[in-house]
């Protein structure tokens, strides 16, 4: 296996995984939900969390509506800047490589419903009052948590030294005069 497959697999392979889970859910939606009806599996849990079919035309959780065939763009550009930038990313920055793993898999997952329904992304994942939104929705989202968990971590740890590398107070030599 060349090295060049070696470097991107990690990247292509967590952005199938999204893009399958999330394109297998959405035609689930569609196949078995008509447009604006409601599924929950209990009564009581209806208020809180339930199943939706809706669409959107706009980005994650019903920002920015109309802008469909706009975001079919960025989405392209987001890959590619994603798909270009990874190899040049450290092995050991595991929390960047998943975060663009994460959201590359979002981006072509909303990217495919665009591309097939006409600017719209299919939406079907209701919380309490929070907007609709869907598994690609949710990759991306997780990603840019996972990407500040990891500057977060990295700040943390040049801000604190290696205690290893400070030498014990036992060490020490006092030379007293």
């Amino acid at each position: 296996m060349s090295q060049t497959i070696k470097k991107y697999l990690p990247l292509f392979g967590i952005a199938a995984v999204i893009i399958v889970l999330d394109q297998v859910s959405k035609s689930y939606i569609r196949t078995y939900l008509a447009l604006g009806e409601m599924w929950s599996p209990w009564e009581w849990l209806t208020p809180y969390a339930r199943i939706v079919h809706w669409y959107n035309t706009g980005v994650a959780f019903g920002m920015f509506q109309g802008l469909g065939n706009i975001f079919k763009y960025l989405a392209l550009l987001v890959a590619a800047v994603i798909i270009f930038y990874y190899p040049r990313v450290s092995d050991e920055d595991w929390s960047l490589r998943l975060a663009m793993s994460l959201q590359l898999g979002g981006a072509l997952g909303n990217l495919i419903d665009r591309i097939f329904n006409n600017g719209m992304v299919t939406d079907f994942i209701s919380v309490g009052n929070f907007p609709v939104f869907n598994i690609a929705d949710s990759s991306i989202t997780v990603g840019v948590g996972v990407l500040l968990l990891g500057m977060w971590l990295q700040e943390r740890k040049s801000s604190h030294p290696d205690e290893a590398a400070i030498p014990a107070s036992s060490d020490l030599t006092i030379n007293e005069k």
